[in-house]
């Protein structure tokens, strides 16, 4: 085989070769482009538009490329066969430990009162601010326990007596509690710092598991409605006020380390630090992932300070013109492309996160005021993390322990009550 059959080989193995009507091939050029970068081969009487046959007068590549599709592609009876590549992506499946899974929610009820009442019992007891006179309030304790424990039940306050009263039989509370109470303690503010913290303390039991994080909002639907002026088409209509929830998670075990929830039209980028400063409390970062939303250079350094390393998704404007851990994580985008937007990709999981909380403890808040619908978004995502504990202790024999001691608790709730009285006042 000399060298103008090898290369027609390799035009045949690599190009398409299109057969035309009166018997003719079309094949294309390998030093040419366009639609006109094609050599028209006539195999019967063996000639090709190419120079090299037409001045030279040799049997060129583009003849030998189109005899061996024909003999490839061509039945004797003159049908053509037309080959067709597809790429197949095979789907990656995570297998679920079904025994364990199932051991873990047939259980999670009767573990869940456990872990929510080992999460509450520390905190500390709740002063007058001042006043002297009535009655001592309840303990906070017993407050946030009964708040969380009627987002897991999903019931009324009417209804939730009952579970409450069998809490109490049980020692999950200090004294009985009506259903009723819970509205009163989602309304309250001082609760709202406490119940932040919270969230932190849920997930810490996972620390050893979790070092990659991503970062996502989403909204929380609610029974209230406002006007708005539609200037398109000139008449007023209602839209739902929804909570807006900043939220960083894990990838792993999908539970939530920090939350922000602020007016729903607060932008994403601005919450980005403070997450990951509230999830360096209680985790070690190796990653962050973020989607372009949140694409800035003080969120890159932000992580870089934490001692992990952000991807996020750029914009088709951005540059590495900024400096710092922007530019060289750009940098990185462009030399390893495929790379970076694995890692990048892991920011799913936070999508994956809300879909759970959403599906588990319903994707609206039944709440009337905003406090009271801050305070059950946050109780839904203690809610999740305790549901998450409880798999992986099932699965991973993790140990719950949420605090290293006594002194621990006090001070740091004791700081977040004092936010929640003189937000109360």
């Amino acid at each position: 085989m000399d060298a103008r059959e090898e290369r027609g080989l390799i035009i045949a193995a690599t190009c398409r070769l299109n057969r035309m009507s009166d018997g003719t091939w079309l094949v294309p050029s390998q030093t040419k482009a366009g639609e006109v970068a094609a050599y028209r081969v006539n195999l019967d009487a063996k000639t090709c538009t190419c120079l090299d046959h037409t001045d030279g007068g040799f049997t060129c590549k583009h003849y030998y490329a189109a005899s061996i599709v024909h003999r490839r592609d061509v039945l004797p009876d003159g049908t053509v066969i037309e080959t067709k590549t597809m790429t197949f992506t095979e789907k990656k499946v995570y297998k679920q430990d079904w025994p364990k899974y199932n051991a873990a929610q047939a259980s999670e009820k009767r573990r869940f009162r456990v872990l929510l009442h080992e999460l509450c019992r520390r905190l500390p007891v709740r002063g007058r601010n001042g006043n002297t006179s009535g009655r001592m309030p309840h303990l906070p304790a017993d407050a946030v326990f009964t708040l969380c424990y009627r987002v897991y039940c999903g019931l009324s306050s009417r209804r939730l007596t009952t579970d409450l009263e069998e809490a109490h039989a049980m020692g999950f509370l200090t004294k009985p509690i009506p259903g009723v109470k819970a509205t009163w303690f989602a309304e309250d503010p001082y609760y709202t710092p406490i119940l932040k913290e919270l969230v932190g303390y849920s997930a810490r039991p996972l620390r050893a598991l979790e070092r990659d994080f991503a970062i996502d909002s989403s909204g929380f639907g609610s029974t209230k409605y406002e006007k708005w002026y539609d200037h398109k088409y000139g008449i007023t209509r209602n839209r739902c006020v929804w909570v807006k929830t900043h939220i960083a998670s894990g990838v792993k075990t999908n539970v939530v380390t920090a939350v922000r929830i602020l007016d729903k039209d607060a932008h994403d980028s601005p919450q980005f630090v403070p997450l990951v400063k509230e999830t360096k409390k209680h985790f070690e970062i190796s990653e962050v992932s973020a989607d372009k939303a949140y694409v800035s250079v003080e969120n890159f350094e932000a992580v870089a300070e934490c001692g992990g390393q952000a991807f996020i998704a750029f914009k088709a404007n951005n540059t590495g013109a900024a400096g710092g851990h922007l530019e060289k994580a750009f940098h990185y985008f462009q030399f390893k492309q495929d790379e970076y937007m694995a890692r990048y990709h892991k920011r799913s999981n936070v999508e994956s996160t809300f879909s759970a909380i959403k599906r588990k403890f319903g994707a609206d808040v039944v709440s009337k005021t905003p406090t009271a619908m801050t305070n059950e978004v946050i109780c839904k995502i203690i809610c999740h993390n305790l549901t998450c504990l409880i798999q992986e202790q099932e699965r991973l024999g993790v140990v719950p322990v949420f605090w290293t001691d006594e002194g621990e608790c006090r001070a740091v709730m004791g700081a977040a009550a004092t936010v929640g009285a003189e937000m109360q006042r």
